[in-house]
């Protein structure tokens, strides 16, 4: 079926990656799309002594670190510390092979050094901090009952290469927040790769494959799996302090039986063709309806 036959048309309004798990993320004007998802997205993430992964869940202040991307370099910021850079390109790391943990998945990773660990440990004041990077030789794979049997690869994502919400969904939350009293948040607690325009209020949770026209030619995405939504949603990403509305609020209207009545929102993609081709805020979108 071609793009002008399909029963969706969207856009693509914002693009994300965030190249430290549960770090700040990185608005982009475009994107390569790659086999694990956006370029750089989760490359790297933050293990305690025991290579076990850390996130905002249990040390908001990682909301805090803030990444800035440049041609070689990623560079971190976080208030009261000085701009640490970690290199795009492998620069010896895979010379300090590691094995940490995210999730149920023990996996190799290299070590990026005592630098890295020393100013994460000092920003988080936890002793033993280290930073790992993705080792690419790794096929870490998201759960093949919510792909059918594709093998969709992740880095250190929490489960699948791509996570897409509409600008009227987080619309609709808002709307929510404001009529019991609250204030109206950002997308950036939400934490998605790509932010679609032009739909209506959580039309992604019924899309087929997403159809993303680029100018090197077709994308195509497959959501997969709803988002079940953990407590993030309710850290301050400019504070980094918590408050339970957001939350709460998700819960009120968003509990799904398929994720045990935890709310959703957004949808969990993976990649089925297009891989090397570049996103672009403003790309065109078409897809068509599955309610299955």
């Amino acid at each position: 079926m071609s793009s002008t036959d399909a029963a969706v048309h969207a856009r693509i309004a914002r693009l994300f990656v965030y190249p430290v798990k549960s770090c700040a993320g990185v608005a982009l004007e475009q994107a390569r799309l790659t086999a694990t998802g956006l370029e750089l997205d989760r490359a790297w993430m933050v293990v305690d002594a025991d290579g076990v992964f850390l996130t905002q869940r249990e040390w908001p202040r990682l909301a805090l670190v803030h990444p800035r991307i440049t041609p070689d370099e990623v560079l971190l910021q976080a208030p009261g510390m000085p701009t640490l850079p970690l290199p795009r390109e492998p620069a010896g790391e895979q010379d300090r092979p590691a094995r940490v943990r995210v999730w149920k998945d023990t996996v190799n990773a290299w070590d990026m050094g005592d630098a890295a660990a020393q100013w994460f440990s000092r920003f988080l004041a936890q002793a033993g901090l280290r930073l790992a990077r993705f080792d690419p030789r790794v096929r870490r794979l998201s759960d093949l009952a919510w792909t059918k049997g594709v093998e969709a690869v992740n880095q250190f994502v929490d489960g699948y290469p791509l996570l897409v919400i509409g600008e009227a969904s987080l619309a609709e939350l808002n709307r929510r927040l404001t009529q019991a009293g609250h204030g109206a948040i950002g997308i950036e607690r939400l934490r998605p790769n790509l932010l679609l325009a032009d739909l209506q209020a959580h039309d992604e949770d019924s899309l087929a494959e997403i159809r993303i026209a680029t100018r090197e030619g077709g994308a195509v995405l497959a959501p997969v799996k709803p988002c079940a939504r953990c407590p993030i949603p309710n850290i301050d990403p400019a504070t980094a302090e918590r408050s339970p509305e957001v939350l709460a609020t998700l819960t009120s209207y968003r509990a799904d039986p398929r994720m045990d009545g935890k709310p959703t929102f957004g949808m969990n993609a993976i990649i089925v063709d297009g891989i090397g081709r570049t996103l672009r805020v403003g790309d065109s979108i078409a897809a068509d309806w599955n309610f299955a």
